[in-house]
């Protein structure tokens, strides 16, 4: 058996972690698309 199976440093679910870089990333998008969207409307 490998020694890295082991000796887990981290448990947590990976769902759970692609699922906040997912939002976190959409957020950014958002907001940038938000942004631009302002900046076209009032200039």
């Amino acid at each position: 058996m490998n020694q890295f199976e082991k000796e887990v440093q981290s448990n947590r679910n990976d769902a759970v972690d692609s699922a906040v870089g997912f939002v976190v990333s959409f957020g950014f998008f958002a907001t940038v698309f938000a942004v631009a969207i302002l900046i076209d409307l009032f200039v």
